[in-house]
């Protein structure tokens, strides 16, 4: 089966590029490029696409907006494109029913593999950039979160392991283990989580776990004062640890993609 997408980005050569390497593929067909929100909603309209990959920040119409009006009205599966540092409305983006975000400067490989998990039904949990995403985002839930006691009371206490390790963005095959079951008991208890709570995926039991108070997010590190000495056996005040990343460095091979198209969606 093909898989049909839509590209909505307002930078042309980042949109052509991406469209060029997915339409590379057999199984996936690029069926619109678009240069905005509203573009791309309109073009999902009319194709009926099975995924569409968002640029957040478009002219007019947003990614945000365009993401709710197509989760709202068709079965497409969204993935934002996000600059993860600068971004700050990505958790607002997965209450409009992003199926998962992608950096930028993503691999090729990773790209395409997105969104054959994405068309399959699957969310991208996986990534260590959903993971920060969450983790930061779901810390601020809306005024409207619905209580746990109401919310909650249809899960089985097995559900509501599962949904605890779903919350802490483990594998089926990592949960089964904790759990002590098999991958297809688990995959029966990720089905009735997602079903009794009205969730589309993953990333929305994520979502619920966080606002009902499952898990909450880990407390920020507040640094030492200058000249404080360093913790024992610990590095320095200010220095990173050993082997670790600063959050605006970029993740290694994320190399840009020649330009093969430079159509624009135009309803």
């Amino acid at each position: 089966m093909t898989i049909r997408v839509v590209v909505a980005d307002d930078q042309e050569l980042v949109r052509s590029g991406f469209a060029m390497i997915l339409d590379a593929q057999p199984d996936i067909e690029v069926v619109a490029e678009a240069g905005d929100g509203r573009a791309a909603v309109e073009a999902v309209r009319l194709l009926a696409p099975d995924v569409a990959l968002l640029d957040i920040r478009m002219p007019g119409t947003d990614g945000i907006e365009a993401c709710r009006a197509i989760s709202a009205g068709s079965g497409c599966r969204t993935v934002m494109l996000t600059t993860f540092d600068s971004d700050e409305y990505v958790y607002e983006a997965l209450h409009a029913g992003a199926s998962g975000f992608l950096l930028k400067d993503v691999r090729r490989d990773d790209l395409v593999h997105a969104v054959r998990v994405v068309a399959a039904g699957d969310s991208l949990l996986a990534p260590s950039v959903a993971r920060r995403l969450i983790a930061e985002y779901t810390s601020r839930p809306p005024a409207a979160a619905v209580a746990p006691s109401a919310r909650l009371d249809v899960l089985t206490a097995r559900e509501r392991e599962t949904l605890l390790h779903l919350a802490r963005g483990l594998s089926n095959a990592e949960i089964a283990a904790a759990l002590v079951v098999s991958e297809h008991t688990v995959k029966t208890h990720v089905g009735n989580v997602l079903s009794k709570l009205g969730l589309r995926d993953r990333i929305q039991a994520v979502i619920c776990a966080y606002e009902c108070g499952v898990v909450t997010p880990a407390p920020a590190v507040i640094p030492a004062p200058a000249g404080a000495p360093p913790p024992e056996g610990g590095p320095a005040p200010g220095s990173p640890a050993r082997g670790s990343r600063s959050p605006s460095d970029k993740p290694p091979g994320g190399g840009s993609a020649r330009v093969g198209r430079s159509t624009g969606w135009s309803p």
